[in-house]
């Protein structure tokens, strides 16, 4: 499995995400002393033939857990972090367009709507709630409950208009449908604190490398998880055995993943060993599901 590799020094990865405007280019939220004191980075990293190279650079007060590119700015990015805050961030600016603070504990979990009918962002908080809000980052519009544990990662659905994934201390993996304000499903993702989960972009996987009469299993229904254990997992949620693939290629814990909307099967992934990994799972390679 090729692997590319940007290391950071003295900041350990929390959240990384692709682009949905340029293929090579991608955000990672970063902190110091692995997010327990200091400042944290929002690091902007643009993808070349020789290696990730850092396009742009933010230090923040406290420690920065998850980043958001906007659907309709290239430029725009949302951040989550230690303070209970998130911010709007433009490129072309030093200082944050807008601060919006309403969680009570850290905000681990911030995400922009990638259907364009329902344009709104979504964040999870250790104070156990998710909350969505307008892209201006104004007054929340709801608060959802349920999770026993901190939220570490919420997710809009690429697929299903106003349903979000998030993942959480207590080990579960859930599906909200914002709409009507109701978890869908929940179910025990792994053994540890599952800490970041995500979407498969594509409703298809089409590789030259499979026979013709072989159907990809992988769906809109494939999500992606990674956790304490150093592990990434592939899940397909409708499947009765979920479970199709496990990736271990870090040395500490792996805070945050991404599937690259541009390229087919390209995963993005980073680590408390203060790597970003870019790098295709066997599971989407044509090699198939690991027993």
């Amino acid at each position: 499995m090729e692997t590319k590799v940007f290391r950071c020094p003295a900041r350990h990865g929390y959240a990384v995400e692709a682009s949905p405007f340029f293929p090579g280019r991608l955000a990672c939220a970063a902190s110091q002393h692995y997010g327990i004191a200091g400042g944290g980075s929002l690091l902007v990293l643009d993808d070349t033939p020789t290696g990730p190279g850092l396009a742009r650079r933010w230090e923040w007060s406290d420690g920065l857990f998850d980043v958001s590119w906007s659907e309709a700015n290239e430029n725009v990015l949302v951040a989550a972090g230690g303070d209970g805050s998130l911010q709007l961030w433009d490129l072309h600016r030093d200082a944050p367009l807008r601060l919006a603070k309403e969680h009570a504990r850290e905000v681990y979990a911030v995400d922009w709507s990638q259907t364009r009918g329902h344009d709104a962002i979504v964040s999870g908080s250790w104070d156990r709630t998710a909350k969505v809000w307008d892209p201006t980052l104004g007054q929340s519009l709801s608060t959802f409950t349920g999770h026993q544990g901190v939220i570490y990662s919420t997710i809009w659905s690429p697929h299903i208009s106003a349903c979000f994934a998030s993942s959480s201390g207590d080990g579960t993996l859930r599906v909200w449908d914002a709409k009507a304000g109701a978890c869908r499903l929940a179910v025990p993702a792994h053994d540890a604190e599952v800490l970041t989960c995500d979407w498969c972009k594509y409703d298809q996987v089409n590789d030259s490398r499979q026979e013709a009469d072989v159907f990809s299993p992988f769906s809109g229904n494939m999500v992606a998880s990674c956790s304490y254990d150093f592990t990434v997992r592939f899940w397909d949620w409708k499947r009765e055995s979920a479970l199709v693939d496990t990736v271990a290629h870090h040395s500490e814990f792996v805070c945050g993943l991404d599937f690259n909307l541009h390229v087919p099967n390209q995963v993005l992934d980073c680590s408390w060993d203060e790597t970003v990994k870019i790098y295709t799972p066997p599971c989407l390679s044509g090699a198939g599901p690991r027993p």
